[in-house]
């Protein structure tokens, strides 16, 4: 037997390992996917939306892929109807809810969230020359407008009085198309989240008004199963990170014209 011929085999075969073993480079960890599908409702600016292109961009979406970079998960973007968001997310078409999503406690029945990344409003948007709308209370005997499956409905519930007082309150598949017909006067005002309405308002400027009040204050996180305990923390990681270094005070700024991360 040549003892020698086979004590260079096992080098050999050793090197071979090691390379292989140091090729994980950005890969995510064997307990976390190589790719991800994000669930989002695509009409939501400056969240998620589609560009004039037609690609996929916002803050979310920007955040999303800073992370997947940082952790080695593909992320891989699906528009689906936001009003089913937590059926996706049980039947497994989508992994991730990632678009401007509320933490809520009914929610957090059902879904396991991230720690929160930002803040957001709900306000009410309506146009600019209505004298006789310059407070929540001058919403009786009006034409409420909100997005169905949205938490401004849940802020509603918390004020059942102002919703009575309401001559209809309405609803649409996405706070755009709210938006847009009460420029066109269906509606005399819509309920919306702040971060879509003040967007809204800046590419319109002088045609809308937010009321002063705002009827809820609540907490954006990412949504997934409850068995991906994995999948969270190191999404928690990245988004502490991005919060630290500055990478999320530079998308806010793009997107908000402030650092959203970092505020409250």
């Amino acid at each position: 037997m040549n003892w020698k011929k086979l004590a260079v085999t096992a080098l050999l075969g050793l090197g071979v390992v090691g390379v292989l073993a140091g090729c994980g480079g950005d890969t995510a960890p064997k307990e976390l996917p190589q790719k991800v599908v994000v669930g989002l409702d695509d009409n939501f600016p400056p969240m998620g939306f589609r560009d004039e292109s037609g690609e996929l961009t916002g803050f979310d979406i920007e955040l999303a892929k800073e992370v997947g970079k940082r952790v080695g998960i593909e992320m891989e973007f699906k528009g689906i109807d936001w009003s089913t968001k937590e059926a996706e997310l049980a039947a497994k078409r989508v992994d991730l809810l990632w678009n401007g999503l509320t933490i809520t406690p009914q929610r957090k029945e059902k879904i396991l969230f991230s720690e929160t990344y930002m803040y957001n409003d709900q306000i009410i948007v309506t146009l600019a020359d209505r004298s006789d709308m310059a407070a929540i209370n001058d919403l009786a005997g009006k034409t409420v407008a909100t997005q169905e499956g949205g938490t401004g409905i849940d802020a509603l519930a918390k004020q059942p009085e102002l919703q009575k007082s309401f001559k209809e309150l309405r609803l649409y598949g996405v706070y755009t198309d709210a938006l847009m017909d009460l420029e066109i006067g269906r509606v005399d005002a819509v309920l919306v989240d702040g971060v879509v309405g003040r967007y809204y308002m800046t590419k319109k400027p002088g045609v809308f008004k937010e009321l002063p009040e705002t009827l809820a204050t609540e907490e954006y996180g990412v949504g997934m199963r409850k068995d991906d305990a994995k999948l969270k923390e190191v999404i928690d990681k990245a988004i502490a990170e991005i919060r630290a270094d500055g990478t999320g005070a530079a998308l806010g700024d793009k997107w908000f014209g402030r650092d959203v991360m970092n505020h409250n």
